[in-house]
């Protein structure tokens, strides 16, 4: 069997019996003109590996092998093992399947320690913690083209001084290059949920913080966006206050939003400083 003999995705879920669970925030992608997009704007594909997270029915993961991609394929519901195997059949062994929660699975291991992207279809309930975890945990993929609820992937691209600039706009701009490169609206999964989502492409720094001055910036935003409408001097008095602020070179009545990752980072490097 070949990609291309594989039933619809729609018809392949009906034969099934399967339907999306709420309670694993899932949203089926069935449109293969979106996933073939999705997987033109993570790059050239060809002979690369790739780590996809919740590929429920395939949609994306038929995308990616289309592309020339050895996709490792992450999976809690057991239920789609099935859908996954026949498509593991038909993709020629360059589909491996991992039934396994996302949040807790070695990944840098499932690849070997080889480089690896991860292109997702992120289930809503896991995108932010999972984002992080690859932020800031031994496995770094060499880019992440992720799709999100629409509100959390602006919360990643956004500037100081925007409405929704905080501690995880911050911490994923420290760590790498956000760009929101594609919208998708609600009807185009099944079922709709009540939000647009959107797909991030996250590319690395070269000059990303290392393991302590990470956990320092962790722990500057922590107290500096806990409470964002307080003055810097009043929000990090717990971490040194305003002397903090001033070794930072900042003004100590700014605000959290009003703050660029570049302070930050002289914020979490004072804060080191200071405690010796």
């Amino acid at each position: 069997m070949s990609l291309g003999a594989l039933p619809p995705l729609r018809e392949a879920l009906e034969t099934h019996g399967l339907l999306a669970r709420k309670s694993l925030g899932q949203h089926f992608l069935l449109d293969l003109n979106i996933t073939r997009k999705i997987a033109r704007l993570a790059g050239p594909l060809e002979g690369a590996t790739v780590i996809e997270v919740g590929p429920g029915p395939g949609g994306l993961t038929r995308a990616l092998l289309e592309a020339g991609a050895k996709v490792v394929a992450v999976e809690k519901d057991a239920r789609f093992r099935p859908l996954l195997e026949d498509l593991a059949i038909a993709a020629d062994g360059a589909l491996q399947l991992v039934l396994a929660d996302a949040l807790a699975v070695d990944e840098a291991a499932l690849v070997g320690g080889a480089p690896a992207a991860v292109v997702s279809n992120l289930p809503y309930n896991v995108g932010t913690p999972l984002l992080v975890k690859w932020l800031t945990g031994g496995f770094r993929p060499t880019a992440m083209t992720l799709m999100f609820q629409k509100e959390v992937a602006r919360r990643i691209v956004a500037p100081p001084g925007s409405g929704v600039y905080g501690r995880l706009s911050v911490l994923a701009q420290a760590c790498a290059r956000c760009e929101l490169v594609m919208e998708a609206p609600a009807r185009a999964f099944t079922p709709p949920p009540k939000v647009d989502s959107a797909v991030v492409r996250v590319t690395p720094r070269d000059d990303a913080p290392d393991g302590r001055r990470l956990e320092a910036l962790q722990t500057v935003t922590g107290a500096a966006f806990g409470q964002r409408r307080k003055m810097l001097r009043a929000s990090l008095r717990p971490l040194g206050g305003e002397a903090l602020c001033r070794a930072a070179g900042l003004a100590p009545e700014s605000r959290a939003e009003a703050i660029p990752v570049a302070g930050f980072l002289a914020l979490a490097d004072a804060w080191r400083a200071a405690a010796g």
